[in-house]
């Protein structure tokens, strides 16, 4: 029973093209095609307009700065606040560097010298970037000039304060390193519940009123975690390493119990959902659109402390919620099993429950040992 529903589905799914090219092509397609949009990670080289007032060496010095950054580009030195305004309010710059008149003489003082930043808050992530970049410059210029200040009034310079930022686990410090690794077994889930309710619609459409065996049952449900499988060391052994994104070579036993953990529990909901629909086409309709607020559901890009008590638990009801925590946690973060026990434990009474919906749904009332799967013909 179980190699027959075993060898079934995968004559099923080579002869059902729109199955098989959700299967496969649409996973290699995600694996090329998302990363795309973020294959630059940071901005950089973002032009930038300097004001300065004070035209004094302190302030030419500062300015000299300007260009060795990355994240921006000094492109126009300009006469006043209006004209850089203006050069924001054109979008041809990010971001303006103000330097007021009397800053050299504040600095001679012992006082401190003043300098506005203005960036263009319609584009929030070019504009912090540019301006992260200035006020790194800019502090630069003050622990010169702190020392500076030190050793003319006699007293000895202290040490420069030396900051090393070291990010653990996303060490690009990039958008795409923080969001594709969760994406992508959210992509994985995805294809596998389409095209496994592909599978199973066209199952109920062909034997109508008539329960699947429950080793047919299984069969299916064991070849859908091979191809689950396939898809995670895909991902994970070849699409994280071609796309550059940081990786914690997570232990091949640790990530392979991850993986069994999440796909059983995406395969079992997948076919309790599946089994309430008639037509092969109603549960893509449904899900297709849901993408985007599973994910957010997922804690991963909007934290879980911001999300209302009741949403964060209806969310552990689907497998990507614990799913991704896990795989991220496992292959990003270099955790153990030991520390992602909540999530397995989650994923483990997940499959449990959508398993025997799914078994109740599918075989409660055993049929004889006729062939339900569609065959290749």
């Amino acid at each position: 029973m179980i190699r027959r529903g075993f060898i079934a589905a995968f004559r099923a799914i080579l002869a059902d093209r729109t199955a098989a090219i959700l299967l496969v092509g649409s996973a290699i397609l995600y694996s090329f095609f998302y990363p795309t949009a973020y294959s630059g990670e940071v901005p950089t080289r973002l032009p930038v307009v300097a004001v300065d007032l004070d035209r004094s060496g302190s302030s030419r010095a500062l300015v000299a700065k300007l260009p060795a950054l990355q994240q921006a580009e000094l492109v126009a030195r300009l006469s006043s606040p209006q004209e850089a305004l203006a050069w924001i309010e054109a979008r041809r710059a990010s971001a303006a560097v103000i330097i007021p008149d009397g800053y050299e003489q504040n600095i001679l003082r012992g006082g401190q010298g003043a300098v506005a930043l203005y960036g263009n808050g319609a584009y929030l992530l070019r504009s912090s970037t540019a301006l992260s970049g200035v006020a790194a410059a800019i502090g630069a210029a003050g622990r010169e000039a702190g020392v500076d200040q030190a050793q003319a009034s006699g007293a000895p310079a202290a040490p420069a304060l030396s900051l090393i930022q070291r990010p653990l686990f996303n060490t690009r410090e990039g958008y795409g390193s923080s969001v594709f690794p969760g994406v992508a077994f959210l992509v994985i889930h995805q294809t596998l519940l389409m095209g496994l309710a592909l599978l199973a619609g066209t199952i109920r459409e062909r034997q109508g009123k008539r329960r699947l065996p429950a080793g047919d049952l299984l069969g299916i449900a064991l070849a859908f975690l091979v191809i689950g499988l396939c898809d995670v060391a895909y991902f994970t052994g070849f699409v994280f390493w071609f796309q550059d994104y940081p990786r914690a070579q997570a232990d091949a036993i640790t990530l392979f119990v991850a993986a069994v953990a999440f796909i059983s529990a995406t395969v079992a909901g997948s076919l309790a959902l599946a089994s309430f629909f008639r037509t092969r086409e109603r549960p893509i309709q449904l899900w297709i659109v849901t993408s985007v607020p599973i994910f957010f559901l997922s804690g991963l890009s909007w934290p879980s402390e911001a999300t209302p008590a009741w949403l964060v638990a209806l969310s552990r009801l689907l497998p990507t919620t614990p799913g991704i925590h896990l795989m991220v946690g496992v292959n990003q973060m270099g955790a153990s099993l030991e520390e992602q026990s909540g999530e397995l434990a989650n994923l483990a009474l997940l499959t449990l429950l959508y398993g025997l919906i799914a078994y109740a749904r599918f075989s409660a009332r055993r049929v004889g040992a006729q062939e339900t799967l569609p065959r290749n013909r």
